[in-house]
């Protein structure tokens, strides 16, 4: 890395590696690993970006209470993230606390293709586990108290001394409407609510956004006023995981009875290209396009101000012109 130039590195500790049986004892052949790499990244004058989580959930604790669906992994995050400041906290100035919890909760929770595969008969394949209605909600819930319980800690235990930032990761494209209809044009405003103010609407005012309130009803866990308040501005930065633009348009809801799951709620379909066959599973999409990631950050400056944000993943963008005022 110091070869060819690099100036950052940006890795993931694996809490399985560090701490096997999810809380307690510390594995002193994972602590050492990070260590020498750490020590390795700052004797060639690389600056690091550690990342807490990503879908490396300990085994124990998903069997014990089903993972991030309880809130008892508030605790055991928190204590987790404890041990990597404490132990790598004096080299460390740029922590991440999760990536892209926004795009994990369909495909984790609802579809059940990524880990740890939850979802529930009509809406996933091959569900062994889960509740597709629900437990979406129920993860970006978790997290967001998880995330703020450790920005707190840390902000309040090791940032005088050790003078770092810690932020939260977002997976991020841009929406164009499919048509310009005004139906296309509010299920466009929907996909942003959905998997942009989803996280940022409580980190900024402390509470969901009141159209997915609507949408979710009761599924929608609610912030206590302690717990609203532990979230609100709870960040240094938001990291973006940006790659391309989709086309969107509106999807009839074709759920019959009480139950429906996030891509019920989304109701929408997703086009990478419009001559592409729609999806209602939000992908990875194929567009590269700068101006797409110009449009997102004047849409977080207009809805939540001037924040500041990392472009943590992209594809190679070919020009970028935003200037925030």
């Amino acid at each position: 890395m110091s070869d060819i130039g690099l100036e950052a590195y940006r890795f993931t500790i694996s809490w399985s590696r560090l701490i096997p049986g999810g809380r307690g004892a510390v594995n002193p052949k994972g602590l050492q690993f990070y260590n020498n790499l750490m020590d390795d990244l700052v004797k060639e004058g690389i600056k690091i970006n550690a990342v807490l989580y990503h879908m490396d959930l300990p085994q124990i604790l998903e069997d014990e209470y089903g993972g991030w669906i309880s809130p008892k992994i508030i605790e055991d995050f928190t204590a987790y993230a404890n041990v990597c400041f404490h132990e790598f906290g004096d080299r460390v100035a740029h922590w991440t606390t999760m990536l892209q919890p926004n795009a994990l909760a369909q495909g984790a929770y609802d579809i059940g293709e990524l880990p740890p595969n939850h979802c529930s008969y009509p809406f996933g394949s091959n569900c062994a586990v889960g509740n597709s209605t629900t437990e979406p909600y129920l993860f970006i819930h978790h997290s967001l108290l998880a995330h703020a319980s450790t920005v707190y800690l840390y902000r309040r235990k090791y940032k005088a001394a050790q003078k770092g930032i810690i932020g939260l990761n977002l997976y991020t494209m841009w929406f164009y409407p499919f048509t310009d209809s005004k139906i296309d044009i509010e299920a466009t405003e929907r996909a942003k609510t959905f998997l942009f103010g989803w996280i940022l609407h409580p980190l900024v005012f402390g509470d969901y956004p009141e159209t997915m309130r609507k949408i979710t009803g009761s599924r929608l866990p609610s912030f206590s006023s302690y717990e609203s308040e532990l979230v609100t501005h709870a960040f240094d930065f938001i990291g973006l995981n940006h790659y391309t633009s989709v086309y969107t348009n509106n999807r009839p809801n074709t759920i019959e009875g009480p139950l429906q799951d996030l891509s019920a709620d989304l109701a929408i379909l997703f086009r990478d290209t419009k001559d592409a066959p729609p999806s209602a599973m939000l992908r990875p999409g194929t567009m590269v396009d700068p101006h797409g990631l110009e449009l997102i950050l004047e849409y977080f400056q207009e809805k939540y101000g001037n924040l500041t944000f990392y472009i943590q993943e992209n594809v190679r963008l070919r020009r970028i012109r935003w200037h925030p005022e």
